[in-house]
């Protein structure tokens, strides 16, 4: 649903400004507070969006509990709005299994996957969809081709062979988009996620046009422990270049960032430029003497796919630090008593936040997405916000880990400068059913020698689950437009290759913590 500025996006953006507002607010009656906020959202008597005002204001109602970090109530059972709550009125809070949800009520039970053919279909005497098919399943009924689904094996040899295209093929946009074929249906053909097998990419959250999969949030805690005379600083990922609209600068985005009340901005990038030293280190050390690859990292879902699915490999994926984890444990030296908030496109970052290794590093994640519902609640129009200080913190290599092939380059860039003898060979992919299709080729020693970039999301982090809406075009930021701004954001920098970061120092200070 890229592109559109949409009813599903409508109505994500009102939930997280209505919780930050309601977290600003000096009424602290919450319990209250959220029960009156889908009559907000949604007056009146009318159904705007679905065919009763009743099930979309439930359906608000469970986005503003899992906003607040709150879990999916069970429907056959009562309960108020409100229950929980208490829990998440806290600067503190970790986010809680499972991150990502399904609210059951909001699901169209969309089919998992059908062949089909349309009324475009002319009944010609060539009949070549039935000759092509392998099972036997497409026979002209009335003048028309039909296709037994009990034999259908949705190969697709019919929908090529019609002349019209009136063959098509539909498939549940939620399961389409899963790399890790998590996504089925219950009894009653509502989507079910496999936590087994899900990591949390957050694909399913952009792609369901039913905005029936939610993820928890922090923005109510966030703001909670500003409130509460924390020192919270912001830790934001280099994919935040463009994000926030067309004329939004970097410094105009950090000062409004302080608008809502971070006492500072720092640049995740850093943490990259740290991470790809490390990266250089170990391919260094361990390619091919002691491991035949090794795969980078940084993005978390792409790490726990490659250890769910090829637990042979687990060892061969690098023990750096994420950029995020690096960037907030220093800020964390420096500032003892801080509270740090990554901000950034993912939704997996939320739950690697919440490894009891990590905790201690970073306190709270959110999405782009959700800072944007910050800035509505707090009136922030970000194209009037005044510019000022620039961040200069990372180099060239480090903000480019936004995008696909950003992470390898950097580490190859690295190596090639102070080992110019040595023949760095890298892999990049994007998307975790190509990542898999890497780990395979990889399995098949078809890449021995080679250093693996693997990320979840199509583009890399720029092409996230939680990026905002431009201000004024109503349109999603392109994944295409996200990396050439990156790119150019990162090539401004006179800093090219990570070893020239002023932190470049403090790496193994920080590592070994």
């Amino acid at each position: 649903m890229r592109g559109i500025y949409n009813s599903v996006t409508d109505i994500r953006r009102k939930v997280f400004a209505a919780i930050a507002k309601m977290a600003y607010d000096d009424n602290t009656d919450y319990a209250k507070r959220i029960e009156e906020i889908p009559y907000e959202i949604l007056p009146g008597t009318k159904a705007k969006y679905r065919n009763s005002i009743f099930l979309e204001r439930a359906i608000i109602g469970e986005r503003l509990r899992l906003g607040m970090g709150l879990p999916v109530r069970e429907m056959s059972e009562y309960g108020a709005l409100s229950d929980g709550i208490e829990e998440s009125t806290i600067a503190k809070k970790y986010y809680d299994d499972p991150l990502i949800n399904i609210v059951k009520f909001a699901c169209n039970a969309c089919p998992e996957k059908k062949v089909f053919v349309t009324n475009a279909c002319q009944g010609c005497l060539s009949h070549q969809c039935t000759e092509v098919c392998p099972k036997d399943a497409i026979h002209i009924v009335d003048g028309k081709s039909f296709i037994d689904q009990e034999k259908c094996i949705k190969c697709g040899r019919c929908m090529d062979a019609c002349p019209y295209k009136a063959i098509t093929k539909i498939e549940r946009p939620c399961a389409a988009s899963c790399g890790m074929d998590a996504i089925s249906s219950d009894e009653d053909g509502k989507a079910v996620i496999d936590y087994d097998k899900c990591v949390s990419c957050g694909q399913c959250l952009v792609n369901c046009p039913f905005g029936a999969i939610i993820d928890k949030g922090q923005i109510f805690q966030t703001i909670y422990a500003m409130k509460e005379g924390y020192k919270v600083i912001a830790d934001i990922a280099p994919a935040f270049v463009g994000q926030f609209g067309p004329t939004v600068t970097p410094d105009k985005v950090k000062n409004a960032l302080k608008e809502l009340g971070f006492a500072d901005v720092v640049e995740v990038a850093i943490g990259a430029d740290l991470c790809t030293i490390e990266e250089a280190e170990d391919f260094l050390d361990k390619v091919p003497e002691k491991q035949p690859f090794m795969a980078t990292s940084c993005c978390p879902a792409w790490s726990v796919m490659a250890k769910k699915q090829f637990p042979q490999f687990a060892s061969y994926i690098s023990m750096a630090l994420t950029p995020m984890v690096l960037t907030g444990r220093m800020i964390k030296k420096d500032n003892p008593d801080a509270k740090v908030v990554f901000i950034g496109p993912c939704a997996a970052k939320k739950l690697e936040a919440s490894r009891k290794s990590i905790r201690s590093d970073i306190d709270f994640v959110l999405t782009f997405e959700e800072v944007m519902g910050m800035f509505e609640a707090k009136g922030i129009d970000l194209s009037a916000v005044e510019g000022g200080e620039p961040l200069e913190e990372g180099t060239n290599s480090g903000r480019g880990f936004a995008v696909s092939g950003g992470v390898a380059k950097a580490v190859k860039d690295l190596i090639n400068k102070k080992h110019p003898e040595v023949d760095v060979k890298i892999q990049n992919a994007e998307g975790l059913k190509n990542c898999r299709t890497m780990l395979m080729m990889a399995k098949a020693g078809r890449l021995d020698g080679y250093l693996l970039e693997g990320m979840a999301c199509p583009g890399g982090c720029s092409g996230g689950g939680g990026q905002p809406i431009h201000e004024g075009a109503g349109t999603l930021q392109p994944i295409t437009k996200s990396s050439v701004l990156v790119k150019k954001y990162a090539n401004e920098n006179e800093k090219q290759t990570s070893d020239e970061s002023a932190y470049s120092d403090r790496l193994h200070e920080l590592s070994n913590s």
